[in-house]
């Protein structure tokens, strides 16, 4: 790809990240205590194929939102009622996940699906609010960087930024590091969490993922379960698991992802918890730098997943931050207001 040719900006030789609007929770309308997922189908564009759902709102702006790994597109189910007003939405299902099919020509890696995004986003011809969180978030970053004609503005929650650090606590269940080994340990490290129950691992993904576990409820927890069930049906939801993994864990060797940051001329807000275990929240500040026209907001107790969290602030500030943008208003002065 052309951009991973161009010259890394070292962040300290840009300007501290331009604090964002939290927006004002009164804002948003009301919605159902526990918000069914949105209705279902295929959508075909630009030769790709992706199961969405779709949120009806304002037919003149539309918002598209994509998962991480191991997610889907009902990760988006409450941000995207909540914004309706604002703009219709479709959240997506990336190749292999959810119940979108492998695409061929997608390898598993970010730029791959990038790929299948931007040329799906292409085919349906109209600029959209792009939103990623995690995987889909540095997956949206690739698509504004190459092509920025696509999107209208930029939303990263918690991308997955380069982050090379050892630490277990990424880890939803320790025995995972013991199951890559191989021999009579690896057997049983893997023996014992393939025994593990659905709303087990609906469980350990929330006590990973959200900075406030208490925060995760039954409701949520049980439809994160079925999920976990509806992939073990899918003949090829582990290897797109795997190799999305793999592939994103590479794409942290280099450069390349802060030159695609570096690239992205669109207007873009960073949101990121404080409690992510994830991705180092030390990162949001150089990323938000990288980024040619970045602003930044911190969750306070919040963990990787704050769309799913605190559904309600991020959906505040986000559609703060779409006025911003529509109004012409972004200023140097923009503060964070109390959450």
């Amino acid at each position: 790809m052309a951009f991973l040719s161009l010259p890394l900006v070292h962040p300290r030789s840009i300007p501290a990240p331009r604090p964002a609007l939290a927006g004002d929770l009164a804002s948003l309308p009301p919605m159902p205590e526990h918000q069914p997922a949105w209705p279902a189908r295929e959508i075909t564009a630009g030769g790709v194929t992706l199961h969405v759902r779709e949120t009806p709102g304002d037919s003149a702006t539309e918002a598209v939102y994509v998962h991480g790994l191991s997610g889907s597109s009902t990760n988006w189910t409450d941000v995207a009622g909540q914004l309706a007003p604002r703009a219709s939405g479709i959240a997506v299902d990336l190749p292999g996940f959810g119940y979108t099919r492998p695409v061929p020509s997608c390898d598993y890696t970010p730029a791959g699906h990038a790929d299948a995004l931007l040329c799906w986003l292409a085919g349906r011809g109209k600029p959209v609010h792009l939103l990623g969180n995690s995987l889909g978030g540095i997956v949206s970053l690739l698509v504004a960087a190459r092509r920025p004609e696509l999107v209208r503005s930029l939303t990263l929650i918690s991308p997955a930024m380069p982050d090379r650090r050892p630490d277990p606590r990424r880890m939803s269940d320790p025995r995972m590091a013991l199951a890559w080994l191989p021999g009579p340990v690896g057997a049983r490290a893997r023996a014992s969490l393939a025994a593990a129950t659905p709303r087990q691992r609906a469980e350990s993904v929330m006590e990973l993922c959200f900075g406030d576990p208490t925060r995760a409820t039954d409701v949520r927890l049980d439809e994160t379960a079925a999920e976990i069930r509806a992939r073990f049906d899918q003949p090829w939801a582990g290897q797109a698991i795997d190799r999305s993994a793999m592939g994103m864990f590479r794409s942290w060797m280099g450069p390349g992802l802060w030159r695609a940051a570096a690239r992205v001329p669109v207007p873009t807000l960073v949101i990121w918890g404080d409690r992510d275990r994830l991705v180092n929240p030390r990162l949001a500040e150089r990323t938000t730098r990288t980024l040619p026209d970045g602003r930044l907001l911190v969750l306070p107790g919040v963990g990787h997943i704050a769309q799913i969290e605190v559904p309600d602030r991020v959906a505040a500030a986000v559609g703060a931050f779409w006025e911003s943008v529509a109004d012409g208003k972004m200023q140097a002065d923009e503060r964070v207001a109390a959450l």
